[in-house]
């Protein structure tokens, strides 16, 4: 079943444009959820970053996945302030690696993309679950698609329970002390807020999933 669902080199294009839409779209929103417990960018500097992106991105089209999803992370590094900027540039760089060098690839590759892309989020944070930051979010919802994918579920299901599990993370970071990032020094002061980055995190799995939903193509 996963060997059959294709996904091509134009699904990941129109997810990378729509990733950049949406930030543009939730940039104060997110900005605010930083101005809380952080230094009041985050949402600015993915602007930032995302319009690095589109500018350049007419240029890498022609490129196949892995070198596409490498010049997303490197403009994203390279850009976006912050935490944010070495975390969510190693989680583009790496999303691409497991596409090997082609410009589709099957369900079962898909899911090792974020499975990369997650656990360097991991590797360059050095953090776990509890700790109020992205990982809140994106850990458990791998988990979960990861036990979708054993149990055979559809691959449409399969991701919406990535997303889901993913949006029950970043709710869960609400009351939680901080134990990375600014917001940990703040201390109980944190309690009662959702971190911006397992909030954004949730965001752009949202623009995966649609463009999930609306992708029939090859199935």
């Amino acid at each position: 079943m996963y060997e059959d669902f294709i996904l091509d080199k134009a699904y990941f294009i129109k997810v990378i444009k729509d990733l950049a839409e949406m930030i543009e779209e939730n940039r104060d929103y997110l900005t605010g959820l930083d101005s809380e417990i952080g230094d009041g960018d985050h949402g600015t500097n993915l602007s930032i970053g995302f319009r690095e992106v589109m500018k350049n991105l007419g240029q890498w089209e022609n490129e196949n996945l892995t070198v596409i999803f490498k010049k997303v992370g490197m403009a994203l590094l390279g850009k976006v302030g912050g935490a944010s900027g070495p975390l969510y540039g190693s989680m583009f760089m790496k999303l691409g690696e497991p596409a090997h060098g082609k410009e589709r690839v099957n369900f079962k590759e898909f899911y090792e993309m974020f499975k990369s892309g997650i656990e360097a989020v991991e590797n360059r944070g050095k953090a776990v679950v509890g700790d109020k930051t992205m990982v809140d979010a994106l850990r458990p919802g791998l988990n979960a698609f990861t036990e979708a994918i054993e149990s055979g579920e559809k691959p449409e299901k399969a991701f919406g329970t990535f997303l889901e599990r993913a949006k029950e993370g970043s709710q869960s970071t609400i009351p939680l002390i901080a134990r990375k990032g600014r917001a940990m020094r703040l201390g109980e002061r944190a309690i009662g807020h959702m971190d911006p980055g397992s909030a954004s995190s949730c965001m752009i799995l949202e623009v995966f999933y649609r463009n999930l939903l609306n992708y029939k193509k090859n199935y």
